[in-house]
């Protein structure tokens, strides 16, 4: 969480710094982003010990991302391209924001299960702003999805802090706070 939060504030940064030149380089950076968290949602849809449910949908966010991501660099470059990469951008934004707030939803034990909650809010609408308006303004669009990224970005760092520190009491409880002694006299 804490890599995805960080690639996606710089490429928010990125996109804001340069609206205009880098709508074709967003769109191969938006393919990336689309991978890395792609392949984050596998991982973690396959490791992470959460229901059934939980895991079917965030395995298909998952899987969803790394299609998207496909069809944007095989797409690149034609002319439709750019409007077909804004809608994949709103289902992934959509896709990952149902997956993080039906995660966060069902499975009450989560540590920051309220940021986990909000980021996948924010990620839907995120994702349907960018549907609404795909091609008025790509310009626009570019800038909407740099500051969506950096707040989904900046939310999906501060998660994976509140998550550490949560996992680092839960080990703490867990030996007891005497280092792991208690654990090793019995």
């Amino acid at each position: 969480m804490l890599v995805s939060g960080v690639f996606a504030v710089i490429l928010g940064v990125l996109v804001l710094v340069w609206p205009g030149i880098s709508i074709l380089v967003a769109a191969v950076l938006f393919g990336v982003y689309l991978v890395v968290s792609g392949v984050a949602m596998v991982i973690f849809a396959l490791s992470l010990p959460v229901s059934a449910g939980t895991r079917i949908l965030m395995f298909l966010s998952g899987a969803a991302s790394l299609v998207l991501a496909v069809l944007a660099f095989r797409h690149f470059g034609q002319g439709y391209a750019v409007l077909l990469l804004a809608i994949w951008i709103a289902v992934g934004f959509i896709f990952q924001g149902v997956a993080t707030t039906g995660t966060a939803i069902s499975e009450p034990g989560i540590p920051g299960r309220g940021w986990a909650i909000f980021v996948g809010v924010m990620s839907i609408i995120a994702g349907v702003v960018v549907l609404a308006w795909p091609f008025d303004s790509i310009v626009v669009l570019a800038l909407v999805v740099g500051i969506w990224l950096i707040v989904i970005g900046v939310l999906e760092i501060v998660s994976a802090f509140r998550i550490r520190s949560a996992a680092k009491n839960i080990e703490g409880a867990w030996h007891g706070g005497d280092g792991g002694q208690a654990v090793h006299a019995a």
